[in-house]
């Protein structure tokens, strides 16, 4: 979910309805000729994708939308067909747990579980304060039976996935807007961002076992994305001021717990890790200009400063996820942000397999299905 630089941003969805004309305007002509039809994309390594769309601000308009790779089908509004009811406002995060998709609908404020086979709702779980102020759930992780739900009024709460039962909650820095789990320990990467321009600049530490905040990491202003590689380092993007402190990619260790190194050269704004390799990619909102970099996280070394291969145009990147099975990098595109948006598959070699048109508007996040 990004956001602009001169914009105090509350969520990324306010920040679309504010971007400047120019962008609005941005077209997607150009990228026609490389899109087949849909019944013409196959996939063996996987039975289906779940698109998760977080539409606008306020809108009460977020999607779930289903591809099927065996009938070849969309369903652009999946979770409404299979429930009777919409997904709720601002739809930020989704991941498969078990037999179990859970996703995080930050303006609504609940997490909606529901059954991967089926698309029937098992339980919303709301997520409110004692007073019923909305908790404002971000992103979620998992460990050991447990997800970790991260949420802008600075907590993380803990819900056993069996019963559903949220059975912990701490608190955490300010406005937590990423987590992860490494090394049987919980980061959650405090922004700060709803309190421009006094950012946080911290990641949280947390016991995992004992469910309780152990240290507190000092890194750059605004961090927001946060994941880890196989051997237990944690990457972190910090998003800056959106001026004069740019975005930053930085590695703690999971061991010392310290941050051990600063890209300056990586300003990135989004990323995702698959078997030890990072997939970066950045916007620049003032030249509406965009890239996407392959990064090896064994060596620390970038691999390239330029995945797409084959001359494929983006227009506004929006989210990356990577099959697990076959290697392939699927780019959310938002466009303009008041259409609906696209999914862009692509090799690991960076040349485009396909395209699903229109799968929702602002789609942000993908999730894959094995046969």
């Amino acid at each position: 979910m990004e956001q602009m630089k001169r914009v105090c941003s509350r969520y990324i969805s306010m920040i679309l309805m504010l971007l400047p004309v120019s962008l609005l305007m941005v077209s997607c002509d150009d990228m026609e000729d490389k899109t087949p039809p849909v019944n013409t994309i196959t996939e063996k390594t996987i039975s289906k994708i779940f698109i998760l769309s977080e539409g606008l601000f306020n809108m009460n308009n977020s999607t779930l939308a289903l591809y099927d790779f065996k009938s070849q089908t969309m369903n652009p509004d999946f979770f409404l067909s299979e429930n009777k009811r919409g997904l709720g406002d601002t739809a930020n995060d989704m991941k498969l747990y078990g037999s179990k998709l859970y996703i995080v609908v930050n303006v609504s404020s609940q997490i909606e579980v529901m059954d991967a086979a089926t698309g029937k709702s098992l339980k919303q779980i709301p997520f409110f304060a004692e007073n019923g102020t909305p908790r404002q759930p971000r992103y979620v992780a998992f460990a050991d039976g447990n997800a970790y739900v991260c949420s802008f009024d600075g907590t993380l709460s803990r819900i056993d996935t069996t019963s559903l039962a949220v059975t912990g909650r701490i608190t955490c820095g300010r406005n937590p807007d990423g987590i992860c789990v490494a090394n049987g320990k919980i980061y959650v990467s405090n922004s700060g961002g709803l309190d421009n321009p006094n950012y946080d600049n911290t990641v949280s530490v947390v016991d995992a076992h004992s469910f309780t905040e152990t240290k507190k990491i000092t890194v750059g202003i605004n961090p927001s994305k946060i994941q880890a590689d196989s051997e237990g380092d944690v990457y972190v993007v910090s998003r800056g001021n959106y001026g004069d402190i740019p975005y930053k990619f930085q590695k703690i260790n999971s061991s010392t717990d310290e941050l051990v190194k600063t890209f300056d050269d990586i300003p990135s704004l989004n990323f995702t890790i698959n078997n030890d390799t990072a997939y970066i990619y950045n916007y620049d909102f003032s030249t509406n200009t965009c890239w996407i970099k392959v990064f090896d996280c064994r060596d620390d070394k970038m691999i390239s400063d330029n995945f797409i291969t084959d001359g494929t145009p983006l227009s506004t990147p929006y989210g990356i996820d990577v099959n697990p099975v076959n290697g392939d990098v699927y780019v959310t595109d938002a466009k303009t942000y008041v259409v609906w948006g696209d999914v862009l598959c692509f090799s690991r070699n960076g040349k485009l397999k396909f395209r699903l048109q229109e799968v929702g508007l602002n789609p942000n996040k993908v999730v894959f299905i094995t046969l």
